[in-house]
């Protein structure tokens, strides 16, 4: 007997999920949107397309003799406001992808697969679409699957229009060959890999500065820039997956630093062992005009800003010094500008840090 609800609600019109503000159909819609967008990333080991509860990845056993899962997870931040702003859904989801791998390929995983998480106060089959287009275009930049996902209607947590993005990206790696930046001596040299803008960090003072003192317009072209509000800071996050392991391959690499929240200065001791300092030469690159921009709106001073943004850094690499120009040759053929900015020193210091030497530029 199926239950039948008593009392003044049986007497007037039934209040369906919809009516709630959870529209079903729409997320139907979603999934048929995005099953070819997320068939376009498959590697050869899954199995199975979405829709079941779970993803099933058959594991690569035979290319690695001891092998270990790395697992990351991460957001997007405030970038999630500029984009709903900007009525452009798909680079976060590029970003987002970005923010994960970059993570695990610190220690030398290679991403295997990659699950998101999208939470909205209003779906929309276009939007949601959008967002999964920039997670899937990740995954192929990254070589890895977009396994499954999940999608969240949630009225009453978010507003109409706002949104919310979360990523888990799982890797491997041979035991043996975990980068964790114990192997790092005094005289190795420091390759700085460009980022390709602001990445996904420090937006809760980018959009204070941008929207607030200096009073632009999203779509509002910025000369120093070369481009739109919105163009310049929906840049995707650059994936340096491929271009990093192709080189760890040939030469060994002995540490990485994925520039993120607390900038050059709070992220490059992560990886280095006690007793050292890396001496980063700030001359060693041209910052990007945004940086500036910002930086010199806020009066940020020199570093506030090494500890907020990525100040045009978004990866740093520790090699020995005969193969740091060839490291160097390697990215810059590959795509992505590169540059010796620094190097290992012994420090009187405990703990690993960061010294900065060299002018602006």
């Amino acid at each position: 007997m199926g239950y039948i609800p008593t009392g003044a609600a049986t007497l007037g019109k039934p209040v369906t999920y919809k009516d709630a503000g959870v529209d079903i159909g729409e997320g139907d819609r979603l999934v048929s949107l995005i099953k070819p967008m997320v068939r376009s990333t498959n590697r050869r080991e899954v199995l199975g397309e979405i829709g079941s509860f779970a993803g099933f990845f058959r594991f690569p056993a035979r290319r690695y003799r001891d092998p270990v899962l790395v697992a990351g997870t991460d957001g997007v931040g405030t970038k999630v406001k500029v984009a709903a702003m900007a009525g452009r859904m798909d680079t976060v989801g590029t970003d987002l992808v970005a923010m994960c791998v970059n993570d695990i390929l610190v220690h030398g995983a290679e991403p295997l697969f990659f699950l998101d998480y999208y939470a909205t106060g209003k779906l929309s089959a276009r939007e949601g679409a959008a967002v999964v287009s920039g997670v899937a275009e990740g995954c192929r930049q990254a070589g890895c699957a977009l396994l499954g996902g999940e999608t969240a209607e949630m009225p009453s947590v978010y507003a109409r229009g706002e949104f919310d993005l979360a990523g888990f990206a799982v890797g491997v790696v041979d035991r043996r060959a975990i980068l964790d930046g114990s192997g790092v001596r005094p005289g190795d040299v420091l390759v700085g890999l460009a980022s390709s803008g602001l990445h996904s960090n420090g937006y809760s003072l980018a959009r204070k500065v941008v929207f607030e003192i200096l009073g632009k317009k999203i779509r509002q072209r910025v000369p120093d820039w070369g481009t739109t509000v919105a163009e310049e800071l929906l840049r995707p996050t650059r994936i340096y997956v491929r271009p990093v392991l192709s080189l760890h391959r040939k030469r060994p690499v002995l540490g990485m630093a994925h520039i993120t929240g607390g900038g050059i200065t709070g992220n490059v001791p992560r990886s280095l062992p006690h007793g050292v300092t890396a001496v980063v030469d700030r001359s060693a690159w041209e910052v990007p005009p945004v940086f500036r921009t910002l930086c010199e709106a806020a009066r940020l001073p020199e570093e506030e800003a090494f500890r907020t943004f990525n100040m045009g850094i978004g990866m740093v690499l520790m090699v020995r010094s005969p193969d740091a120009d060839r490291a160097v040759s390697h990215f810059r053929g590959a795509g992505i500008p590169a540059s010796i900015i620094g190097e290992i020193r012994k420090s009187r210091a405990d703990r690993a840090g960061v010294t900065f030497v060299g002018g602006k530029r």
